[in-house]
């Protein structure tokens, strides 16, 4: 489908809503474009949207909703997307549904004293950047974008075209029975009209994601591979990815003083290298120490957004041990926070590729080489464990197979994304690693979690290419050539088999978690055998 198809698309949906069209709630007197953070912070503590912190970060509440809602995220199902979209993973809605709620949503802002526009951009390589704009309701969820998405220069925003248009209205709530959707919350992305539409949840991560899952759409079109991965670049100008779903600790692992970030959270791939797709970083602050993550706590200072976090009323001090309102708790800030962050976020062809893994059996091990037939096979496995607080419902770690470390923002066919990486594996000669980041010397509630000082031990091993040098055991089990020692961690720990009290209990649980790979990588027949067979091989 054509640009020009979908450009005459965007003019029939303004016709239709001839009374209260997009240019008309834009340019209404009740709308505040780009106001700078002190401004957005004024709006917020007046309209009792948040507090301020001692840090000078702004602490906000989100409800019911503390995590992402996927069961109420929807494609609009089109001319445009019919054929591209993998249905088996996205939920569609029809045009209808959708034009019905925009206009809807759209009469609802129209009747706001105030709303809040956010223009800018995603992706910071200049030649695969998207023009974005958000409209909000709340003050703070503009002061988040403003944050988290990339700032336009003076010119830049003079001349801001959007090219796509995000509508968030925590207070409109949908009816399913009228409307369509699963609950009063509903994300739903058309990307003929270049729209997306957020109502009834207030938690800003999906904002975030909708813009991700817009990318994941258009970038490999265009030869770009999205990744659901953190990024960071050592003094030598080596960049590394670090693969994983929240909670597994790319944010963590990432923010480190001896190397550059890049980004915490979204990245694509090009010939150019690797680029940022976002402009801040959205960090989980449950247990957060200045100890243990400086980096990160630093971060925290005016200006960044502390979602769900427990504050103490008398002193307005942040309390990260306290998980009463969510574990999901999460602060949002810009790269210009971090200490040694790189601005523009932009890196070389990465040497290294670091698969993080929150193993609730506790029977991988901490770190394993991979060839690249089994990176290819663990990017489509996607295997992990749901945290606490990640999506809603979820309290305990839960087993999971997220296809490319991002099932829930990838429209596409997995098979898709998972060509564009191995092409640019092989391309660029990287070396990858499956790291665990989860328990240890039993399942979770009898083992343990990973030391987070051996998982940086580990990683900085893996990056400096020590780890290359170390002979491997093959893993009777998994195949995963295992390295008999790492500098700074116990030999005991990288065989996860000795960490255990009984070794038959280790095995049962294994050979379970191997049967579990085995039937979750039977949907992709489409793979050459040579993938097939570098899965677990003891069963």
């Amino acid at each position: 489908m054509s640009e020009q198809f979908i450009e005459e698309r965007v003019v029939i949906m303004n016709q239709i809503f001839s009374e209260t069209p997009i240019s008309e709630l834009l340019e209404a007197g009740n709308t505040l474009t780009n106001l700078s953070v002190p401004e957005l912070i004024e709006h917020a503590v007046r309209k009792n949207e948040g507090v301020l912190t001692e840090t000078g970060a702004l602490a906000v509440t989100t409800g019911k909703y503390t995590g992402r809602s996927p069961k109420d995220k929807f494609f609009v199902k089109d001319a445009l997307t019919k054929e591209k979209v993998d249905w088996n993973r996205n939920q569609s809605v029809s045009e209808s549904t959708f034009l019905n709620l925009y206009q809807k949503l759209v009469n609802y802002l129209s009747e706001k004293s105030v709303n809040y526009v956010f223009k800018g951009f995603a992706g910071s390589d200049l030649e695969h950047r998207l023009a974005i704009q958000v409209v909000n309701e709340y003050a703070w969820q503009n002061l988040f974008c403003t944050q988290l998405f990339i700032k336009p220069s003076a010119f830049e925003l003079k001349h801001h075209k959007a090219a796509f248009t995000v509508f968030s209205a925590p207070g409109f709530k949908a009816d399913p029975i009228i409307d369509g959707t699963n609950s009063e919350a509903f994300i739903i992305i058309s990307m003929a009209h270049r729209v997306v539409l957020i109502g009834g949840t207030e938690y800003s991560g999906e904002i975030k994601k909708a813009i991700f899952t817009i990318m994941n759409y258009m970038l490999p079109q265009n030869g770009i591979m999205p990744m659901h991965c953190s990024a960071n670049q050592g003094s030598d100008g080596q960049v590394a990815l670090f693969f994983g779903l929240s909670g597994t600790g790319k944010t963590t692992l990432s923010n480190t003083p001896e190397r550059c970030l890049i980004g915490d959270d979204e990245h694509g791939w090009s010939k150019n290298g690797v680029f940022n797709i976002e402009g801040g970083c959205y960090a989980k602050t449950f247990k957060l120490s200045q100890e243990k993550e400086p980096q990160i706590y630093d971060s925290i200072r005016f200006g960044a957004v502390l979602e769900n976090v427990a504050v103490i009323k008398e002193s307005r001090k942040p309390d990260y041990d306290n998980g009463v309102l969510t574990e999901n708790a999460r602060a949002a800030y810009p790269m210009s926070h971090v200490a040694g962050a790189l601005i523009p976020s932009t890196g070389g062809h990465p040497s290294a590729i670091i698969f993080l893994t929150a193993d609730a059996f506790g029977v991988l091990p901490p770190i394993s080489r991979l060839t690249p037939e089994q990176a290819m096979y663990h990017f489509l496995s996607g295997y992990t464990s749901k945290l606490a607080g990640t999506e809603r419902g979820v309290v305990d770690p839960e087993a999971t197979f997220s296809t490319c470390f991002g099932a829930p923002f990838m429209p596409l066919p997995a098979v898709k994304y998972a060509k564009l990486l191995g092409h640019f594996i092989k391309e660029n000669n990287v070396s990858a690693f499956l790291v665990n980041t989860g328990w240890t010397g039993g399942p979770y509630g009898i083992g343990k979690r990973m030391d987070l000082s051996y998982t940086r031990h580990i990683i900085q091993a893996a990056l400096d290419g020590r780890l290359d040098r170390q002979d491997t055991y093959t893993d009777p089990i998994f195949g995963l050539h295992i390295p008999k020692s790492c500098p700074g961690v116990p030999d005991q720990v990288l065989m996860p088999w000795q960490t255990w009290s009984n070794k038959a209990n280790y095995e049962r649980q294994a050979k379970e978690l191997a049967e579990q790979f085995k039937n979750n990588f039977k949907r992709f027949s489409e793979v050459p055998e040579t993938i097939h067979s570098a899965g677990p091989t003891g069963l």
